[in-house]
Protein backbone atom coordinates (compact mmCIF):
# COMPACT_ATOMS: atom_id res chain seq x y z
CA UNK A 1 0.00 0.00 0.00
CA UNK A 2 1.10 3.53 -0.75
CA UNK A 3 1.47 5.62 2.41
CA UNK A 4 2.76 9.11 3.18
CA UNK A 5 2.62 10.06 -0.53
CA UNK A 6 5.41 7.50 -1.07
CA UNK A 7 7.76 10.21 0.21
CA UNK A 8 10.25 7.78 1.79
CA UNK A 9 10.78 5.37 -1.10
CA UNK A 10 14.46 5.55 -2.04
CA UNK A 11 15.16 8.20 0.61
CA UNK A 12 18.10 7.99 3.00
CA UNK A 13 16.74 8.25 6.55
CA UNK A 14 18.89 8.64 9.68
CA UNK A 15 17.28 7.64 13.00
CA UNK A 16 18.91 8.39 16.36
CA UNK A 17 17.85 6.07 19.16
CA UNK A 18 17.01 3.38 16.61
CA UNK A 19 17.64 0.50 19.02
CA UNK A 20 14.92 1.65 21.42
CA UNK A 21 11.25 0.71 21.47
CA UNK A 22 9.85 3.52 19.32
CA UNK A 23 13.01 3.77 17.24
CA UNK A 24 12.95 0.11 16.23
CA UNK A 25 9.28 0.32 15.20
CA UNK A 26 10.06 3.44 13.16
CA UNK A 27 12.95 1.68 11.39
CA UNK A 28 10.78 -1.36 10.63
CA UNK A 29 8.11 0.87 9.10
CA UNK A 30 10.63 2.90 7.09
CA UNK A 31 12.04 -0.28 5.60
CA UNK A 32 8.52 -1.34 4.64
CA UNK A 33 8.12 2.08 2.98
CA UNK A 34 11.20 1.49 0.82
CA UNK A 35 13.63 3.79 2.63
CA UNK A 36 17.36 3.22 3.07
CA UNK A 37 17.90 3.53 6.81
CA UNK A 38 20.83 4.21 9.13
CA UNK A 39 20.58 4.24 12.90
CA UNK A 40 22.73 5.82 15.60
CA UNK A 41 22.49 4.65 19.22
CA UNK A 42 24.74 4.22 22.22
CA UNK A 43 23.72 0.62 23.02
CA UNK A 44 21.08 -2.08 22.96
CA UNK A 45 18.91 -0.74 25.80
CA UNK A 46 17.19 -3.91 27.01
CA UNK A 47 17.11 -7.69 26.97
CA UNK A 48 15.08 -8.89 25.19
CA UNK A 49 15.47 -6.15 22.59
CA UNK A 50 12.94 -5.33 19.90
CA UNK A 51 15.80 -4.18 17.68
CA UNK A 52 17.40 -7.63 17.91
CA UNK A 53 14.11 -9.56 17.67
CA UNK A 54 13.40 -7.78 14.38
CA UNK A 55 16.92 -8.50 13.07
CA UNK A 56 17.39 -4.84 12.18
CA UNK A 57 21.17 -4.86 12.60
CA UNK A 58 21.35 -6.96 9.40
CA UNK A 59 19.02 -4.71 7.40
CA UNK A 60 20.23 -1.16 8.03
CA UNK A 61 23.45 0.82 8.52
CA UNK A 62 23.99 0.37 12.26
CA UNK A 63 26.13 2.99 14.02
CA UNK A 64 27.06 2.67 17.69
CA UNK A 65 27.75 6.05 19.29
CA UNK A 66 26.74 8.44 22.04
CA UNK A 67 24.43 11.28 21.03
CA UNK A 68 26.61 13.54 23.20
CA UNK A 69 29.72 12.76 21.11
CA UNK A 70 29.79 15.42 18.36
CA UNK A 71 32.67 13.89 16.38
CA UNK A 72 31.22 10.40 16.23
CA UNK A 73 27.74 11.72 15.41
CA UNK A 74 29.04 14.02 12.67
CA UNK A 75 31.14 11.21 11.17
CA UNK A 76 28.12 8.91 10.96
CA UNK A 77 25.94 11.58 9.35
CA UNK A 78 28.66 12.56 6.87
CA UNK A 79 29.23 8.94 5.88
CA UNK A 80 25.54 8.14 5.38
CA UNK A 81 24.44 11.54 3.99
CA UNK A 82 20.75 11.35 4.94
CA UNK A 83 17.89 13.21 3.28
CA UNK A 84 15.94 13.29 6.54
CA UNK A 85 16.73 12.82 10.24
CA UNK A 86 14.45 11.55 13.00
CA UNK A 87 15.91 12.38 16.41
CA UNK A 88 14.67 9.95 19.06
CA UNK A 89 17.78 9.26 21.17
CA UNK A 90 16.99 9.96 24.82
CA UNK A 91 17.08 8.79 28.40
CA UNK A 92 13.35 8.06 28.45
CA UNK A 93 12.54 6.81 31.96
CA UNK A 94 11.19 9.01 34.75
CA UNK A 95 12.41 6.84 37.62
CA UNK A 96 15.90 6.50 36.15
CA UNK A 97 16.11 10.28 35.95
CA UNK A 98 15.97 10.44 39.74
CA UNK A 99 18.86 7.97 39.99
CA UNK A 100 20.91 9.71 37.27
CA UNK A 101 19.81 13.32 36.84
CA UNK A 102 23.14 14.43 35.36
CA UNK A 103 23.13 11.73 32.69
CA UNK A 104 19.49 12.46 31.92
CA UNK A 105 20.10 16.18 31.38
CA UNK A 106 23.27 15.53 29.38
CA UNK A 107 21.60 13.00 27.09
CA UNK A 108 18.30 14.79 26.55
CA UNK A 109 19.36 18.43 26.56
CA UNK A 110 22.95 18.37 25.30
CA UNK A 111 22.13 15.48 22.97
CA UNK A 112 19.63 17.78 21.28
CA UNK A 113 22.32 20.48 21.02
CA UNK A 114 24.82 18.12 19.40
CA UNK A 115 22.24 16.77 16.93
CA UNK A 116 21.15 20.26 15.90
CA UNK A 117 24.74 21.44 15.56
CA UNK A 118 25.27 18.64 13.05
CA UNK A 119 22.05 19.33 11.16
CA UNK A 120 22.39 23.12 10.89
CA UNK A 121 25.85 22.83 9.33
CA UNK A 122 24.63 20.39 6.67
CA UNK A 123 21.97 22.09 4.59
CA UNK A 124 21.87 19.11 2.25
CA UNK A 125 19.71 17.48 4.93
CA UNK A 126 16.19 18.27 3.69
CA UNK A 127 14.22 17.70 6.90
CA UNK A 128 14.62 16.91 10.59
CA UNK A 129 11.89 15.68 12.94
CA UNK A 130 12.79 16.27 16.59
CA UNK A 131 10.91 14.05 19.04
CA UNK A 132 10.58 15.35 22.60
CA UNK A 133 7.71 14.31 24.91
CA UNK A 134 4.31 15.24 26.29
CA UNK A 135 6.15 15.61 29.60
CA UNK A 136 7.85 18.70 28.21
CA UNK A 137 4.70 20.56 29.24
CA UNK A 138 4.45 22.09 32.71
CA UNK A 139 1.87 19.73 34.17
CA UNK A 140 -0.80 21.49 36.22
CA UNK A 141 -2.99 18.35 36.05
CA UNK A 142 -5.92 20.22 34.58
CA UNK A 143 -8.72 18.36 32.82
CA UNK A 144 -8.18 19.60 29.25
CA UNK A 145 -5.43 18.77 26.79
CA UNK A 146 -2.20 20.75 26.57
CA UNK A 147 -1.78 22.79 23.41
CA UNK A 148 1.47 23.54 21.62
CA UNK A 149 1.35 27.14 22.91
CA UNK A 150 1.08 26.11 26.57
CA UNK A 151 3.97 26.56 28.98
CA UNK A 152 6.82 24.05 29.04
CA UNK A 153 8.41 22.89 32.27
CA UNK A 154 8.89 19.90 34.54
CA UNK A 155 9.43 19.09 38.21
CA UNK A 156 11.20 15.74 37.86
CA UNK A 157 14.57 15.52 36.07
CA UNK A 158 13.17 13.64 33.08
CA UNK A 159 10.33 16.09 32.40
CA UNK A 160 12.61 19.07 32.93
CA UNK A 161 15.25 17.63 30.59
CA UNK A 162 12.65 17.15 27.85
CA UNK A 163 11.36 20.71 28.25
CA UNK A 164 14.98 21.86 27.98
CA UNK A 165 15.42 19.81 24.80
CA UNK A 166 12.25 21.30 23.35
CA UNK A 167 13.34 24.86 24.13
CA UNK A 168 16.77 24.15 22.65
CA UNK A 169 15.13 22.95 19.44
CA UNK A 170 13.02 26.09 19.22
CA UNK A 171 16.06 28.27 19.88
CA UNK A 172 18.11 26.63 17.13
CA UNK A 173 15.31 26.95 14.61
CA UNK A 174 14.75 30.63 15.27
CA UNK A 175 18.41 31.54 15.77
CA UNK A 176 20.12 29.56 13.02
CA UNK A 177 17.72 27.63 10.79
CA UNK A 178 14.76 29.89 10.10
CA UNK A 179 15.97 30.86 6.64
CA UNK A 180 18.03 27.75 5.97
CA UNK A 181 17.35 24.95 3.53
CA UNK A 182 16.68 22.28 6.18
CA UNK A 183 13.06 22.20 7.34
CA UNK A 184 12.59 21.26 11.01
CA UNK A 185 9.61 20.37 13.18
CA UNK A 186 9.15 19.33 16.83
CA UNK A 187 6.82 16.57 18.00
CA UNK A 188 5.41 15.76 21.43
CA UNK A 189 3.74 12.47 22.33
CA UNK A 190 3.63 10.21 25.33
CA UNK A 191 2.26 7.10 27.04
CA UNK A 192 3.01 4.94 24.05
CA UNK A 193 2.44 1.22 24.38
CA UNK A 194 2.89 -1.67 21.98
CA UNK A 195 4.77 -4.89 21.46
CA UNK A 196 8.53 -4.83 21.81
CA UNK A 197 8.82 -2.45 24.76
CA UNK A 198 11.09 -4.08 27.34
CA UNK A 199 12.09 -1.03 29.39
CA UNK A 200 12.22 -1.29 33.17
CA UNK A 201 9.56 0.44 35.27
CA UNK A 202 6.98 0.69 32.51
CA UNK A 203 3.59 -0.81 33.10
CA UNK A 204 3.20 -3.03 30.03
CA UNK A 205 6.73 -4.57 30.02
CA UNK A 206 6.50 -5.11 33.79
CA UNK A 207 3.24 -6.99 33.28
CA UNK A 208 4.56 -9.14 30.43
CA UNK A 209 7.70 -10.08 32.34
CA UNK A 210 5.61 -11.18 35.33
CA UNK A 211 2.78 -12.85 33.42
CA UNK A 212 5.19 -14.79 31.20
CA UNK A 213 6.41 -16.45 34.41
CA UNK A 214 2.92 -16.84 35.93
CA UNK A 215 3.72 -14.20 38.53
CA UNK A 216 1.73 -11.30 39.92
CA UNK A 217 2.93 -7.82 38.99
CA UNK A 218 3.25 -5.02 41.56
CA UNK A 219 1.49 -1.82 40.44
CA UNK A 220 2.61 1.59 41.69
CA UNK A 221 -0.26 3.88 40.74
CA UNK A 222 -3.42 2.00 39.66
CA UNK A 223 -5.52 5.17 39.66
CA UNK A 224 -3.16 7.25 37.51
CA UNK A 225 -4.84 8.23 34.24
CA UNK A 226 -3.04 8.16 30.91
CA UNK A 227 -4.01 8.75 27.26
CA UNK A 228 -2.76 5.34 26.11
CA UNK A 229 -1.88 5.07 22.43
CA UNK A 230 -0.27 2.37 20.32
CA UNK A 231 3.26 3.10 19.11
CA UNK A 232 2.13 3.23 15.47
CA UNK A 233 -0.13 6.22 16.18
CA UNK A 234 2.53 8.87 16.92
CA UNK A 235 4.88 7.27 14.39
CA UNK A 236 2.28 7.86 11.69
CA UNK A 237 2.25 11.50 12.76
CA UNK A 238 6.04 11.77 12.67
CA UNK A 239 6.21 10.14 9.24
CA UNK A 240 3.42 12.27 7.79
CA UNK A 241 4.98 15.45 9.17
CA UNK A 242 8.35 14.40 7.73
CA UNK A 243 6.76 13.66 4.37
CA UNK A 244 5.15 17.08 4.28
CA UNK A 245 8.46 18.76 5.09
CA UNK A 246 10.19 16.75 2.37
CA UNK A 247 7.52 17.96 -0.03
CA UNK A 248 8.44 21.56 0.81
CA UNK A 249 5.70 22.57 3.25
CA UNK A 250 7.47 25.69 4.51
CA UNK A 251 4.49 26.67 6.69
CA UNK A 252 5.31 23.70 8.95
CA UNK A 253 8.97 24.68 9.39
CA UNK A 254 9.80 25.40 13.04
CA UNK A 255 6.38 24.31 14.27
CA UNK A 256 5.60 21.94 17.15
CA UNK A 257 2.88 19.28 16.96
CA UNK A 258 1.19 17.04 19.52
CA UNK A 259 0.34 13.48 18.52
CA UNK A 260 -2.03 11.65 20.82
CA UNK A 261 -5.24 9.63 20.97
CA UNK A 262 -8.80 10.91 20.91
CA UNK A 263 -9.80 12.85 24.03
CA UNK A 264 -12.05 10.02 25.25
CA UNK A 265 -9.08 7.61 25.34
CA UNK A 266 -7.99 8.42 28.87
CA UNK A 267 -8.06 5.31 31.04
CA UNK A 268 -6.53 4.47 34.42
CA UNK A 269 -3.72 2.00 34.88
CA UNK A 270 -6.23 -0.38 36.45
CA UNK A 271 -8.48 -0.16 33.38
CA UNK A 272 -5.50 -0.89 31.14
CA UNK A 273 -4.65 -3.97 33.20
CA UNK A 274 -8.25 -5.21 33.10
CA UNK A 275 -8.31 -4.80 29.31
CA UNK A 276 -4.98 -6.60 28.90
CA UNK A 277 -6.15 -9.49 31.08
CA UNK A 278 -8.93 -10.32 28.61
CA UNK A 279 -6.28 -11.25 26.02
CA UNK A 280 -3.74 -12.86 28.38
CA UNK A 281 -5.53 -15.41 30.59
CA UNK A 282 -4.49 -15.99 34.18
CA UNK A 283 -3.08 -12.52 34.83
CA UNK A 284 -2.49 -11.22 38.33
CA UNK A 285 -1.62 -7.80 39.74
CA UNK A 286 -1.43 -6.20 43.17
CA UNK A 287 -0.66 -2.93 44.95
CA UNK A 288 1.78 -3.78 47.77
CA UNK A 289 0.83 -2.56 51.25
CA UNK A 290 2.76 0.53 52.23
CA UNK A 291 4.35 0.83 48.78
CA UNK A 292 5.85 4.30 48.33
CA UNK A 293 6.84 5.58 44.91
CA UNK A 294 10.36 7.02 44.63
CA UNK A 295 9.68 10.38 43.03
CA UNK A 296 6.28 11.65 42.03
CA UNK A 297 4.75 10.93 38.64
CA UNK A 298 1.88 12.98 37.24
CA UNK A 299 -1.59 11.54 37.76
CA UNK A 300 -3.18 13.21 34.72
CA UNK A 301 -1.61 14.41 31.47
CA UNK A 302 -3.20 14.55 28.04
CA UNK A 303 -2.66 16.49 24.84
CA UNK A 304 -4.78 18.52 22.48
CA UNK A 305 -4.12 17.39 18.91
CA UNK A 306 -6.26 20.02 17.18
CA UNK A 307 -3.22 21.59 15.52
CA UNK A 308 -2.21 18.29 13.90
CA UNK A 309 -5.79 17.79 12.75
CA UNK A 310 -5.98 21.27 11.22
CA UNK A 311 -2.57 21.45 9.53
CA UNK A 312 -1.92 17.77 8.75
CA UNK A 313 -5.43 16.30 8.78
CA UNK A 314 -3.96 13.79 11.26
CA UNK A 315 -5.83 12.03 14.03
CA UNK A 316 -5.39 8.75 15.85
CA UNK A 317 -6.84 5.62 14.23
CA UNK A 318 -7.26 3.06 17.01
CA UNK A 319 -9.71 3.07 19.88
CA UNK A 320 -8.66 1.82 23.33
CA UNK A 321 -9.67 -1.86 22.86
CA UNK A 322 -7.84 -1.96 19.52
CA UNK A 323 -4.74 -0.43 21.10
CA UNK A 324 -4.73 -3.10 23.80
CA UNK A 325 -5.35 -5.87 21.24
CA UNK A 326 -2.43 -4.78 19.04
CA UNK A 327 -0.18 -4.65 22.11
CA UNK A 328 -1.06 -7.89 23.85
CA UNK A 329 -1.27 -9.91 20.62
CA UNK A 330 2.34 -8.94 19.80
CA UNK A 331 3.58 -10.15 23.18
CA UNK A 332 1.55 -13.36 23.00
CA UNK A 333 3.08 -14.13 19.60
CA UNK A 334 6.53 -13.54 21.10
CA UNK A 335 5.74 -15.66 24.16
CA UNK A 336 4.35 -18.56 22.13
CA UNK A 337 6.92 -18.29 19.32
CA UNK A 338 4.30 -18.76 16.60
CA UNK A 339 5.67 -16.36 13.95
CA UNK A 340 8.95 -14.51 13.48
CA UNK A 341 8.68 -11.16 15.20
CA UNK A 342 9.76 -9.27 12.08
CA UNK A 343 6.95 -10.89 10.08
CA UNK A 344 4.41 -10.36 12.85
CA UNK A 345 5.44 -6.72 13.28
CA UNK A 346 5.13 -6.17 9.53
CA UNK A 347 1.66 -7.71 9.65
CA UNK A 348 0.60 -5.31 12.39
CA UNK A 349 1.92 -2.32 10.42
CA UNK A 350 0.01 -3.53 7.36
CA UNK A 351 -3.19 -4.04 9.37
CA UNK A 352 -2.82 -0.57 10.90
CA UNK A 353 -2.41 0.95 7.41
CA UNK A 354 -5.47 -0.93 6.16
CA UNK A 355 -7.51 0.43 9.06
CA UNK A 356 -6.13 3.92 8.45
CA UNK A 357 -7.16 3.74 4.80
CA UNK A 358 -10.64 2.48 5.70
CA UNK A 359 -11.01 5.32 8.19
CA UNK A 360 -9.80 7.85 5.59
CA UNK A 361 -6.55 8.93 7.23
CA UNK A 362 -5.00 11.68 5.14
CA UNK A 363 -1.62 9.95 5.00
CA UNK A 364 -3.19 6.88 3.35
CA UNK A 365 -5.41 8.68 0.83
CA UNK A 366 -2.92 10.23 -1.57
Amino acid sequence: MKAFDDAYRGRRVFVTGHTGFKGSWLVQWLLQLGAEVAGYSVDIPSQPSNFELLGLDQRIRHYIGDIRDPRRLAAAIDEFKPDVVFHMAAQALVRRSYADPVGTFETNAMGMVQLLECVRKREWISAAILITSDKAYRNDEWCWGYREVDALGGHDPYSSSKSCADLIAQSYVYSFMREGKTRVAITRAGNVIGGGDWAADRIVPDCIRAWSNNESVAIRSPHATRPWQHVLEPLSGYLWLGARLLQGATSLHGEAFNFGPDAKVNQTVAELLDAMSTRWPGTQWNVPQGFEEQGREAMLLKLSCDKALFHLQWSAILDFPETVAFTVDWYRNWHQGQTSMAAFTDSQITLYCEQAKARQAAWMQA
